[in-house]
Parts: structure tokens; C-alpha cells; sequence
């Protein structure tokens, strides 16, 4: 099998990893991070989302972050933007890249946007004009292109429709997501097939959750299908708050060993990454799903271990102290002897 010689991965942790988090992450923290991994050889960093803190409230200090984080000159910053309130705000905050998004389930499109799917297309035609305008690139997400949490199964000619729509409307490229990670090879290349018949020179992106441990199978498959970006999040943080039981994007650190031991070039360094997952994972205070970044800290513990059994101090016996106690005693009393 012919493995594609690079990958361009985009991190959306910063994004889709923390909308659905309880656990505030500081403003300092986010930048922090966001700065971690714009030295990690990641291309294009997700950093927030310009919705309403209402909404998302994890992502309210999106304009802060925006201003204070340090750009990297080969990293690409993006940001969710739906509305174009949104769009003016991350024109001042600074982004050099919009997404948008919608979906192609009727009834999940209401969940999340709160429209229908005919009265969200004029809201996305005046942000990608506007953005375009400024001279900045705009990707346009499809969620629910596979599986609905509410409608089921999604008949492909539905994506069909959307990807159409967002294409004609300015778009440069397109990420469609298995937003409840319930996708199996099968689906992937159902899709894909029609997909890259109808837009064969078009970019196509996937955005995989790993909820029910699908999808670095789902981006073997997709890679087979010619695919060469895939959006990720370190760690797998992550889910939908409008897709019950969903969980986080297929983990940067999984997809990373994945690609390198096919000997497909990322240009991003493994070591940054599990340091910016590591010190992510501790601001949350909790565990993050990556299998490598699990099997890393269980590689940490057993070294810790090892070490600490071979610095071990044996306690001393009761009767040895006494001996000590004593001798100790002794010397100490000749020499005060002797100094009198």
C-alpha cells in the first residue's frame, strides 16, 4: 500500500477540546498552552471560538487569547466564527484563517445553531464575504455527515447538498465531521466516493471523534481515498455539547504515532506534543483518553518505581538503633570528659 508522503494535521484542541469542558482553563493557562504548541511544528492551531459566552462560556476569553498568544510566522491561526459579529470580533483579536459551520442534519443544525439549515446559509454567506474581503481564508465545517444523534443515519446526497452550498458560497475548503464518532470504514468510504467524484479538485478535510474507537481507522481509510489533512486534539479532548455521549476528536498524540510509524512526515515533534498534553491534562485535573499519552505516563510511573526501589532506605532495626543510640551516647560523654 502507497502511504502519502506528508500529513497536514490541524490542532483543534484549543477549540473543540475545551467548548465542552466544566473545568475553566485560565486565560494565562490558554495562552500558555496555545504557545506550547505553536513551537510543536503544527501548522494550524484552532485556538477559540467567537460565539457567545452563553453558548460556550469555556471559550469567553477568546478575544484575549487572541491577542496574547505568541504567533508563530509558520503556524496558521483560525478560529470558529459564526456569525458576522463573531467575524469582526476575531478580525480584531487576529486570525489569519475563518471557519464556519453547519450541518447537514436538519434537526442538529437547529440544536447547535439554532436555525434550519436553509436560514443558516445566508448568516455564513455574509461572514465568508466579509472574510474574504479582509483577505483571509475560510473552511467551512460540516457536522453530522455520517450519523445523527437525533435523525439517525445521513443519506449522503444530504452532505451532497451542503458541501454544494458551501462550496458555490466561497469556502476553500471543507472539513466534514463524524461529530458522535459512530463512523465505520464502510461509511468513510461510501462518502469519499462521492464526495471526490463531485469535487475532484476541491480540499477536503476529516474531522473523526473517537467515540467508539474508530477513528484512526476511519483515517487509514481516508488516506487510502487520497486524503491528506485531518483535524485533531491533543490528547483527545473534547465532544459536542449537542450530541449527547460524544466523545473528543481522535487524539493528536495517536494520530502523530500513527502516521510516523508509517514514515509519513508531519513536521511536528512527538516530545512537544506530549509535554503540551501533559501540562493541559493537569490544568483539568483529570485523565485525557489518548492511548499513547496513557501508555507514556504509565512509562513514567514504572521508571519513578524503579527508581525509587532502588534508592530505597531499609529502616533500622529496633536493636541497632539502641547500639547507635548508645555508641553515639559514649563518644559524646568521653568528649565532654575530656574537655572538662
Amino acid at each position: 500500500m502507497q502511504w502519502p508522503q506528508y500529513v497536514q494535521i490541524k490542532e483543534v484542541g484549543p477549540r473543540d477540546g475545551l467548548q465542552n469542558e466544566r473545568e475553566w482553563i485560565s486565560t494565562e493557562d490558554k495562552i500558555k498552552w496555545i504557545n506550547m504548541l505553536s513551537e510543536s511544528g503544527v501548522k494550524e492551531i484552532e485556538y477559540s471560538a467567537f460565539v457567545h459566552p452563553k453558548w460556550v462560556p469555556a471559550l469567553k476569553d477568546a478575544r484575549e487569547v487572541g491577542k496574547q498568544i505568541k504567533r508563530n510566522p509558520d503556524v496558521t491561526y483560525s478560529a470558529l466564527v459564526p456569525n458576522e459579529k463573531g467575524l469582526e470580533y476575531a478580525l480584531e483579536a487576529g486570525i489569519d484563517m475563518a471557519s464556519v459551520f453547519m450541518s447537514a442534519s436538519e434537526t442538529h443544525n437547529k440544536k447547535n445553531i439554532n436555525k434550519s439549515i436553509d436560514e443558516t446559509y445566508p448568516v455564513l454567506h455574509k461572514v465568508i464575504s466579509s472574510a474574504k474581503q479582509e483577505g483571509k481564508r475560510v473552511t467551512g465545517y460540516i457536522s453530522t455527515v455520517f450519523d445523527c444523534p437525533f435523525e439517525g443515519k445521513i443519506k449522503i446526497d444530504d452532505v451532497l447538498r451542503v458541501c454544494d452550498r458551501l462550496f458555490e458560497l466561497g469556502v476553500d475548503d471543507l472539513s466534514l465531521g463524524d461529530t458522535i464518532g459512530t463512523a465505520v470504514p464502510s461509511q468513510v468510504e461510501a462518502l469519499l466516493e462521492e464526495v471526490l467524484y463531485r469535487f475532484p479538485n476541491k480540499d477536503i478535510i476529516m474531522h473523526f471523534h473517537d467515540t467508539r474507537g474508530m477513528a484512526i481507522a476511519n483515517i487509514v481509510t481516508s488516506m487510502n481515498y487520497g486524503i491528506r489533512r485531518f483535524d485533531s486534539s491533543i490528547g483527545g479532548l473534547g465532544g459536542c455539547p449537542y450530541a449527547p455521549g460524544a466523545a473528543g476528536n481522535v487524539a493528536t498524540n495517536d494520530l502523530l504515532y500513527l502516521l510516523h510509524g508509517l514514515g509519513i512526515s508531519t513536521g511536528i515533534d512527538e516530545n512537544k506534543i506530549q509535554e503540551a498534553a501533559f501540562f493541559i491534562q493537569d490544568k483539568l485535573n483529570k485523565e485525557l483518553p489518548s492511548r499513547s499519552l496513557a501508555y507514556e505516563i504509565g512509562q513514567k510511573k514504572k521508571s519513578l518505581q524503579s527508581v525509587q526501589a532502588k534508592t530505597k532506605v531499609e529502616p533500622i532495626p529496633q536493636r541497632k538503633r539502641e547500639i547507635i543510640y548508645y555508641f553515639i551516647k559514649h563518644q559524646y560523654e568521653k568528649l565532654r570528659s575530656k574537655a572538662q
